[in-house]
């Protein structure tokens, strides 16, 4: 059975805007069929959808039991895709990729600027020449005035949660507790609880890191817009190329 969180993940991320992620990765796409692997791939939803355009990615979280979620949503057609249980800070990929992408502000789970930047350094050494990179993270505004302090909670006959979260000590960061009740085939419920932490920094600090790393040629939008952020943007999305060697 997988743990609770995965078990309700794709409930609670229902309305999350996997459809407007797969278009963002098939504008950017340098070719036809590019190599493209998605870190923190969760329970696969954007890779499926891409798959279903015709565009194949490889995929890896840290969750184990995301990943047998995901797996399993492909265990009923004749695609396979690779999926390997990794954490993003020590990525070793199997392969070079042409594009790799980081979304659902996957990348606010780094907490200190050295995991930020040894993803960002295994990222780059992971691209082919030319190769892009795109993530997107919490803007500050929506940690300190949208995130923080609020509860989120659904009951049905199957599974009910609640979901607080709380401002941290730490600055631009917050914590989320969650707790699952899933019913048993006997009729009893079993409890699961999940401990969160998510973490932003400044967009200039992101794009120095980038740099640092090697990239170049750094794009930064908000809100699925080509628009650069400004103080009530709520999503920083990040697009970086590795320069041509």
């Amino acid at each position: 059975m997988y743990n609770g969180f995965a078990e309700v993940y794709d409930r609670l991320m229902a309305d999350a805007p996997y459809d407007a992620w797969k278009e963002a990765v098939i504008k950017e796409a340098p070719a036809k069929s590019p190599r493209m692997l998605e870190l923190g791939c969760g329970t696969g939803e954007i890779m499926k959808r891409l798959y279903s355009e015709g565009f194949h990615a490889d995929g890896m979280d840290l969750s184990a039991d995301m990943l047998a979620v995901a797996a399993e949503k492909w265990s009923t057609s004749g695609e396979k895709p690779v999926l390997f249980h990794q954490d993003m800070r020590f990525l070793d990929a199997p392969s070079m990729y042409q594009l790799i992408f980081c979304f659902c502000d996957s990348l606010n789970y780094l907490t200190a600027p050295e995991d930020v930047k040894a993803t960002f350094a295994g990222v780059y050494n992971h691209l082919e020449a030319g190769g892009i990179f795109m993530f997107d993270v919490h803007s500050i505004h929506y940690i300190e005035d949208i995130l923080s302090e609020v509860s989120y909670a659904d009951n049905d006959e199957e599974i009910s949660f609640i979901w607080d979260v709380y401002p941290s000590e730490q600055i631009w960061e917050v914590e989320h507790e969650l707790t699952i009740f899933s019913k048993n085939a006997d009729g009893t419920y079993t409890r699961y609880d999940e401990d969160h932490v998510q973490r932003t920094f400044a967009i200039n600090e992101y794009k120095e890191w980038l740099e640092e790393a090697g990239f170049s040629n750094v794009r930064i939008t908000a809100d699925f817009t080509a628009d650069f952020p400004d103080e009530e943007s709520e999503r920083i999305f990040f697009l970086a190329k590795k320069t041509d060697k």
